[in-house]
């Protein structure tokens, strides 16, 4: 979407399609945490699944447990493949007798999705091409949505053919609009006209790495599996079974230590290029991770998520980095997940169930 004063982001960007920023990135991040701000998020991909048996569909193929989910709920789920490492990572909200998936690439879920109909009677569509995702982040977010109509719900409800949805990230009080894309333009100026500021990918990805969210793909790699990247609070539910993947979901869970663990690293600025995505992390000159995604936070400078083997004792300095843009890099102790060991026998019995 061209829109006055839309930087766009370079050519290898991943979020080609959408504003990088609108002049000041880090100003963008301050609005998003003193007052409100929109992304335009309309690169993420839309797959709609109507039909009477979705829920139970997607309850059988998913980490979720879609059959205890009403009508306006919102969810985040998961597929995975026979050894427990991920596929897709979808955020959900089921409205208007549709359940809407959207996802970071649209084209591997579909099919798989195509592939498992079967009898059900469900009818899963790319439907990118129909809607558009805009977020609204910041604690003003409710006034402003207050001043365009739209209501903030506890969790999900029908915005037209779309929805707004209530998510915990990035940042304070952020809602989500899917839109009639069509109608994308119309809706970042309603909302812009009512306060918020526009703000670009660069602030938006500052936030979620802030907020420890994986980007599938960025902060993933072909081995992950949920525990690593924080998704099972969010993703999964413990006490369900029999979907593709179950069983590492659970040896994980009761023993309570995936092989890595996804941490905030703090880099040293001082070179003249930072890493990148895919990048080592080293000890002593050793690989025990990889590069996740790296940006520059308003308050806390350059950092990275990064997948970090869980031997990395956290008070460790550490590099980042091919050595062309090598930097030091050290663990932000508040990043590193607790162990939680599951409930044993009891929890094992649950997800067979």
């Amino acid at each position: 979407m061209s829109l006055p004063g839309a930087v766009p982001p370079p050519d290898e960007s991943i979020d080609a399609g959408v504003a990088w920023h609108y002049g000041d990135p880090f100003a963008e991040q301050r609005s998003a945490a003193r007052s409100a701000v929109v992304f335009d998020r309309s690169n993420r991909g839309v797959v709609a699944v109507p039909g009477e048996d979705r829920l139970t569909w997607l309850h059988q193929l998913t980490s979720q447990h879609f059959e205890q989910l009403g009508e306006n709920a919102a969810t985040e789920a998961l597929i995975l493949d026979a050894q427990g490492r991920l596929e897709h990572h979808a955020v959900v909200a089921n409205v208007g007798g549709t359940v809407f998936l959207d996802v970071e690439e649209v084209d591997g879920l579909l099919a798989y999705l195509k592939k498992m109909v079967f009898w059900s009677k469900v009818e899963p569509r790319d439907a990118t091409a129909e809607f558009a995702l805009l977020t609204v982040a910041g604690p003003e977010t409710p006034a402003v949505l207050d001043r365009v109509g739209v209501a903030v719900p506890a969790d999900a409800a029908p915005l037209g053919e779309g929805f707004v949805r209530r998510v915990s990230w990035p940042g304070r009080d952020a809602v989500d609009l899917l839109v009639p894309r069509a109608e994308l333009g119309d809706w970042w100026q309603r909302i812009t006209d009512a306060g918020a500021r526009p703000a670009g990918s660069l602030a938006f990805e500052a936030l979620r790495v802030e907020a420890l969210r994986p980007r599938q793909g960025v902060d993933t790699d072909e081995r992950t599996i949920p525990h690593e990247v924080n998704l099972i609070d969010s993703a999964v539910h413990l006490n369900k079974g029999c979907y593709r993947g179950q069983e590492t979901v659970a040896k994980v869970h009761n023993v309570g230590r995936p092989p890595r663990r996804m941490l905030l690293l703090h880099l040293d600025g001082s070179a003249d290029a930072l890493p990148e995505p895919g990048d080592p992390v080293a000890l002593d000159g050793r690989v025990v991770g990889r590069v996740g995604s790296v940006v520059q936070h308003h308050e806390l400078g350059p950092i990275a998520l990064a997948l970090v083997k869980r031997s990395v004792p956290v008070e460790s300095t550490l590099t980042a980095g091919a050595p062309e843009r090598e930097a030091a890099a050290r663990i932000d102790p508040d990043s590193v997940p607790p162990d939680t060991p599951g409930l044993g026998r009891e929890a094992a019995r649950n997800l067979r169930g």
